[in-house]
C-alpha cells in the first residue's frame, strides 16, 4: 500500500513528492482528514512537495453530497497549508466510486467539481493560490476519455493508476499536450 514511508527514508532514496490521501489509504487504514492534514503538514516541514487526493464514494455522491464531501477533506488541508507552502502542493479529485471501477465521471461532472475546488481555494486561501493551483483528475482516467478531460478549463493534468501500466498510457500523456 502507498503511505508507509516515512518523510526521511523518501527523503533518503531522493523522492521529492509524496501521495497522501489516496482512497485506499482512507478506506483500509481509516485515515481521517484530520490524519491527511497531520501527514501533509509533516511532509511539507521535511522538504517534500504533496499530491493531496480528496473524493467521494459512489452513495455520497448519489445522495447530493459531493460538494460537502470533497470540500470538508479540502478544508482539512487548507487549515495546516500556509499560504507560501501552496506552490508545493498539488490537489488530486479522485472520486472513489469511478477508481477502478469501469464507471467514469462525466467531462462534466469532473469539471464541476474541479471548479468547485478551485473556487474554494480562492476564497479560502487566495485568489494567486486559487489561480496557480494544480488539480489533477484522478478517477479512471483512459486514452478515450483523456483528451476532452484535459481541456476542461480546471482540470491540469491526471492521477493515473492502472491505466499507467498499459500501451495506452502514452495517448494519455499526449493529452497535456493540446
Amino acid at each position: 500500500f502507498t503511505g508507509e514511508q516515512s518523510v526521511a527514508m523518501l527523503k533518503d532514496f531522493g523522492i521529492q513528492w509524496t501521495l497522501i490521501g489516496h482512497s485506499e489509504r482512507r478506506q483500509y487504514w481509516n485515515e481521517t482528514d484530520a490524519i491527511v492534514a497531520e501527514k501533509t503538514q509533516a511532509a511539507l516541514a521535511g522538504g517534500l512537495k504533496v499530491i493531496a487526493c480528496i473524493g467521494e464514494h459512489l452513495k455520497e455522491r448519489e445522495a447530493g453530497r459531493t460538494s460537502e464531501v470533497v470540500l470538508t477533506q479540502l478544508k482539512a488541508i487548507i487549515d495546516v497549508v500556509k499560504v507560501d507552502q501552496w506552490k508545493d502542493v498539488v490537489i488530486a479529485y479522485e472520486p472513489v466510486w469511478a477508481i477502478g471501477t469501469g464507471k467514469v465521471a462525466t467531462t462534466e461532472q469532473a469539471q464541476e467539481v474541479h471548479a468547485i475546488i478551485r473556487e474554494f481555494i480562492e476564497k479560502n486561501v487566495s485568489a494567486e493560490v486559487a489561480a496557480g493551483l494544480r488539480v489533477l483528475y484522478g478517477g479512471s482516467v483512459t486514452a478515450e476519455n483523456s483528451n476532452a478531460l484535459y481541456s476542461c478549463k480546471d482540470i491540469n493534468g491526471f492521477l493515473v493508476g492502472g491505466a499507467s501500466l498499459k500501451p495506452d498510457f502514452l495517448k494519455i500523456v499526449s493529452a497535456s499536450k493540446l
